[in-house]
């Protein structure tokens, strides 16, 4: 199984001392709940960190595993797709384009599915396609409290390249022209990649 960029040492260190502690049962049998715990945790993080390989979908493509918590009209429309721990945390390009723009925000950690989450931590990515600007936007959440990008400024990307991971979940917004027509509902499960709208 694959491992998400950057999150191996999350699965090795408990691991590692899961192995170590394995000593402490000869001085007490109670102490074997210690390694237990260990290897339990690096298998929590084998499962919540794995990167499958997915097949890219025409047209418009999710950027996130996971719900539709809505889909909003304003200047352009709002895709927010709510990522729980058990979906994976890969997130991937909707299109072919640039990196235009990259802004990090700082914020608070409330649940990424409440309103309150407007004020959360987040990064905001202008990506440069054939459909005009778009705007992915990774949000934090009450759990996951890391946004790692995998891309910089100025850098092209295919539809379905591996764009960043939130760890543990948490939510992303997608910005999309209000002509796009889309295929996909409120409440649809989605997987990163899977077509959701065309032109």
């Amino acid at each position: 199984m694959r491992i998400a960029k950057n999150c191996s040492s999350w699965i090795l260190i408990p691991f590692i001392f899961g192995i170590i502690s394995i000593a402490f049962i000869f001085f007490h049998l109670a102490l074997v709940a210690i390694p237990i715990a260990s290897f339990f945790l690096s298998f929590l993080f084998l499962f919540f960190f794995r990167d499958p390989d997915r097949e890219i979908g025409n047209g418009i493509v999710s950027p996130a595993d996971g719900k539709i918590l809505s889909i909003r009209e304003r200047d352009s429309k709002i895709i927010s797709i709510f990522m729980n721990i058990y979906d994976v945390h890969v997130n991937r390009a909707p299109l072919d384009g640039i990196i235009k723009e990259m802004k990090y925000i700082e914020g608070r950690h409330f649940p990424a599915f409440t309103k309150s989450s407007e004020k959360n931590e987040r990064l905001i990515t202008i990506m440069d396609t054939e459909i005009g600007l778009i705007k992915i936007v990774q949000v934090a959440g009450s759990i996951a409290r890391r946004i790692v990008p995998y891309i910089k400024e100025g850098q092209s990307v295919k539809k379905g390249d591996k764009i960043g991971i939130i760890r543990f979940g948490s939510r992303v917004d997608l910005y999309l022209p209000k002509e796009i027509k889309l295929k996909i509902k409120a409440g649809k499960k989605l997987k990163a990649g899977e077509s959701i709208g065309t032109k």
